[in-house]
C-alpha cells in the first residue's frame, strides 16, 4: 500500500473533478442506439454461462460503482450470468485479508499493480486466458506496455499475465492558460527542446515560466517524483525506467542523477519559477495552479496531471481559459512518446467458468466506450468511438494515450512505500531545497538498501 497519505489528499480533488463530468449512471443507453460498438457483444450472447456468479471488489464508489455495473449489466443480458460490484476506500487492505483468508471475490480491481504483483508472487492471484492477453496485445495502444504491467511472477518465479487494464489516468501534461500564450505569441511546444526553447524566451520576456509547488501535508514531496519520472521516461529507457522502479537500477546510477538533474534544470532555476528556486519546496501543489490566472500571471505553464483542474478558480472552463499539451520528449533521444499515468488493473483472484469471460468483455470497445460517454474515463483501447467522449478535453486527453509509444505506471507507486512514499518524496524536497543531488541519491538508496 503505497502513497496512501498522498492519495487522501487527493481523494477530494477527484471526486470534484468526477461531479463535474460524470453523468447519472443509472441511465445506460439502450442496446443498440447511438454509435457504440454493440457487436462487441455477439461473442458473448452465444455463451450460456447461467448460474455463474461472479463477484467483484474494487475501489471505485459512488458515482463509479453505479457505471461500472451498468456496464456489466450488458454482459449479464448477454450469457446469463450474474456479475456483482462492491466498492470500498479500504480496498487494498480487504484485498489482503481476504485473499490470505481463502475468501477472495472472483475478481479483484486493483488501483496499484505492485499489491497484485505482490499478491500472484503468493499465489494469491490466477493467471488469465491466453485470449485476453491476445485481445490486449491487439488492441491496445503502446501495447506491450499494458501486457508488461499486468505480468507478474508466481509463487515459483514463473512470469505469467495477469490482467486487463480498465480506466486510466493520465499524469503527463502541461496546463496553460491560450489567452496569455496569444497575447505574448507563444506556440505550444512539440519537444522538449522546444519546451526548454520557450521557458528561455519567456523569460528572456520578462515572463516567469513556471509555477511548480510540492506541498501536500505529510506528503509533501509527491509532485516532484512525477516529475522524476516523467524525466525518467524522457531521458532513458522503458528498459531502465522498470529496472530504476525494482532497484536493479540504483538510485545514484548515473541515468537515475540525470533525470532528477533534468528535473532541477527547471525547479532549481530562479528565473524559471514564481517565487524563485526556494518557493518550490514551501508551495502546496493545489495552490500552484493558481498563478497561471492571476493578473499579471505569475506563471505561464504547470505540469500536472488529469486531476488539477479541480484546483484551478471557481468557474475556469477547461478548453477556453485553461487547457493543456502533452509534456514532450526530447528529439535528440529517439525515445518515442512516453506517457506517464496510472490505473487499474482488473484480475482473477478465485476462478469460475465466467471469469475470463468477464476479463475478455472488459477488452471488448463496447465496455470502454460506454464509461467515456459518462465521463471522467481514459482509455488506450484503439478500437472504441473516440467521439463518444462526453468532452473534448477527455477526447484530446485519450488521443495522447493513443498516440503513446510507451506507457509507465507510476514509479514510486510501484516503489516500497519507505522510499516511493517516503525517502523519494522527502529526498526531492531536499533537493529542491539546495540538498547536492549526490547526497539526496545516496540518502533514497541507502533507504532501499535498508529494506528487508
Amino acid at each position: 500500500m503505497k502513497k496512501v497519505l498522498r492519495r487522501n489528499a487527493l481523494a477530494v480533488a477527484l471526486t470534484t473533478a468526477m461531479a463535474g463530468t460524470v453523468m447519472a449512471a443509472g441511465h445506460m443507453p439502450a442496446k443498440g442506439s447511438g454509435d457504440y460498438h454493440w457487436e462487441s457483444l455477439d461473442a458473448f450472447s452465444k455463451m450460456d454461462l447461467s448460474g455463474q456468479t461472479v463477484t467483484i471488489s474494487g475501489p471505485w464508489l459512488a458515482p463509479e460503482n453505479a457505471i461500472f455495473q451498468g456496464i456489466l449489466s450488458y454482459f449479464e443480458q448477454a450469457t446469463g450470468a450474474k456479475v456483482e460490484y462492491t466498492g470500498s476506500d479500504s480496498f487494498e487492505q480487504q484485498i489482503v485479508i481476504d485473499t490470505q483468508a481463502g475468501t477472495p471475490p472472483n475478481i479483484a480491481v486493483f488501483p496499484q499493480p505492485g499489491l497484485a504483483a505482490d499478491l500472484a508472487s503468493r499465489g494469491l492471484l490466477q493467471p488469465v486466458d491466453t485470449k485476453v492477453r491476445d485481445a490486449v496485445k491487439k488492441n491496445y495502444a503502446a501495447a506491450d506496455s499494458w501486457i508488461d504491467l499486468a505480468t507478474y511472477a508466481d509463487k515459483s518465479g514463473k512470469d505469467n499475465f495477469y490482467g486487463v487494464f480498465f480506466r486510466v489516468d493520465l499524469k503527463s501534461l502541461v496546463w496553460y492558460s491560450p489567452d496569455n500564450f496569444e497575447d505574448n505569441g507563444y506556440e505550444v511546444p512539440e519537444t522538449m527542446e522546444e519546451l526548454i526553447a520557450l521557458s528561455d524566451k519567456m523569460v528572456k520576456d520578462g515572463n516567469t515560466p513556471w509555477c511548480i509547488g510540492l506541498g501536500s501535508g505529510a506528503a509533501t514531496g509527491w509532485p516532484a517524483t512525477d516529475w522524476v519520472e516523467d524525466m525518467m521516461l524522457r531521458t532513458q529507457s522503458p528498459a531502465d525506467y522498470d529496472r530504476w522502479v525494482t532497484n536493479d537500477l540504483k538510485f545514484t546510477d548515473p541515468k537515475v542523477v540525470e533525470a532528477i538533474e533534468t528535473f532541477g534544470k527547471f525547479a532549481l532555476n530562479d528565473t524559471y519559477v514564481a517565487g524563485g528556486a526556494a518557493a518550490v519546496s514551501t508551495t502546496d501543489f493545489r495552490d500552484s495552479p493558481k498563478g497561471l490566472f492571476s493578473v499579471p500571471a505569475d506563471c505561464m505553464m504547470h505540469r500536472q496531471a488529469s486531476f488539477i483542474p479541480a484546483f484551478f478558480p471557481e468557474g475556469t472552463v477547461v478548453g477556453e481559459d485553461a487547457d493543456f499539451f502533452y509534456f514532450p520528449a526530447f528529439a535528440s533521444k529517439n525515445l518515442g512518446k512516453p506517457v506517464l499515468g496510472a490505473g487499474t488493473v482488473v484480475t482473477v483472484a478465485k476462478a469460475n467458468k465466467a471469469t475470463d469471460a468477464v476479463l475478455q468483455y472488459l477488452t471488448t470497445p463496447l465496455a470502454h466506450e460506454l464509461w467515456m460517454a459518462k465521463g471522467g474515463f481514459l482509455t488506450a483501447h484503439k478500437g472504441v468511438n473516440t467521439d463518444l467522449y462526453m468532452d473534448e478535453t477527455l477526447k484530446r486527453q485519450g488521443d495522447i494515450l493513443l498516440n503513446a509509444t510507451t506507457f509507465r505506471f507510476d514509479g514510486s507507486d510501484l516503489m516500497p512505500g519507505a522510499v516511493g512514499a517516503g525517502s523519494f518524496w522527502t529526498g526531492m524536497v531536499d533537493y529542491t531545497s539546495g540538498v547536492p543531488v549526490d547526497e539526496v541519491v545516496e540518502e533514497i538508496q541507502d533507504s532501499w538498501d535498508a529494506i528487508k
